[in-house]
């Protein structure tokens, strides 16, 4: 990420967002009417032509990586579906960890009855996004608080506690499209975060990959062409969990009630509307509860 400048990524996957929301009701995976609005003029353009939106589909996204448009707004779904549920729950805070342009905290108008919501993101890319909202908005809404961090120089727990960040209350974490691209000491130290620092019935819902991505022992063809693709943009895959361990990776960092999914669950959103639409079949998205205090 240059200096100055927004996350490449976060303008990658809001104009996916905004592509997929921009189909008819009946069609559409997700919807989420403010991706469109984070947009630079170029991408707007895109999303808002069906037949420029097409072509960038297939020559920026499946024809370099089959199937990472269909994961991304897969993604959203899950994540959507998840955060509806956890509002119905009760929780009273959400965190969304390198939040880029998640608009969760403004379309959603659950969020505005008593949610605190902090969105933890680089300084260069957070700025730019808070004079976007400014912008939409016509101000910054109260419930949603912006957190600085650069997590190379650091630490979340101080950055979030001088936030207002409460320790006891209920809360949700969202940490979309970031621990393929950290260090397994930064996912230890997320995961003990959440732990350590929130309340009772507090979960964490992420996206990972497969671990043979990693090491070069996966076998499809479309987990090399990821990775390359992640090469020539100046990113590097760097963690991930094998194949049917997450639910003894989690249980041993203080979690209960796993759940991680797959490519052909994810698929199940597409093929309700009868589309063939490809997903990556290394990633997996999962969500965990906290275990309650002195459960072991």
């Amino acid at each position: 990420m240059k200096k100055g400048k927004a996350s490449w990524m976060a303008e990658v996957v809001a104009i996916h967002r905004a592509i997929e929301s921009m189909r008819p009701a009946n069609e559409r995976v997700c919807y989420d009417a403010y991706a469109m609005k984070f947009l630079d003029t170029r991408f707007r353009i895109v999303a808002r032509s069906n037949s420029l939106a097409r072509f960038v589909h297939w020559y920026f996204a499946e024809r370099r990586i089959p199937g990472g448009f269909g994961e991304i707004v897969a993604r959203t779904r899950y994540i959507d579906d998840y955060v509806l549920q956890c509002l119905a729950d009760g929780i009273k805070q959400m965190v969304i960890l390198g939040a880029g342009y998640d608009s969760r905290a403004y379309r959603f108008d659950e969020m505005r009855r008593g949610i605190k919501v902090f969105e933890v993101d680089h300084p260069d890319t957070q700025l730019l996004k808070v004079e976007k909202v400014k912008r939409i908005l016509g101000t910054l809404p109260d419930h949603v608080v912006y957190v600085p961090v650069d997590l190379s120089r650091e630490k979340l727990d101080k950055k979030l506690f001088d936030s207002g960040y409460q320790r006891n209350l209920k809360t949700l974490f969202i940490w979309e499209g970031v621990t393929m691209y950290v260090t397994e000491e930064a996912v230890d130290e997320t995961m003990a975060f959440v732990v350590e620092n929130s309340g009772e019935g507090s979960s964490i819902i992420f996206d990972y990959i497969l671990k043979s991505v990693i090491d070069t022992s996966c076998k499809l063809h479309v987990a090399n062409k990821w990775k390359d693709y992640l090469a020539r943009s100046g990113e590097e895959a760097t963690f991930g969990i094998a194949e049917g361990d997450l639910e003894n990776y989690l249980l041993q960092r203080g979690f209960c009630r796993i759940e991680s999914v797959d490519d052909e669950f994810v698929k199940g959103y597409f093929s309700e509307l009868n589309r063939k639409q490809a997903t990556l079949p290394f990633f997996r998205f999962a969500h965990a509860t906290v275990k309650p205090r002195g459960q072991t």
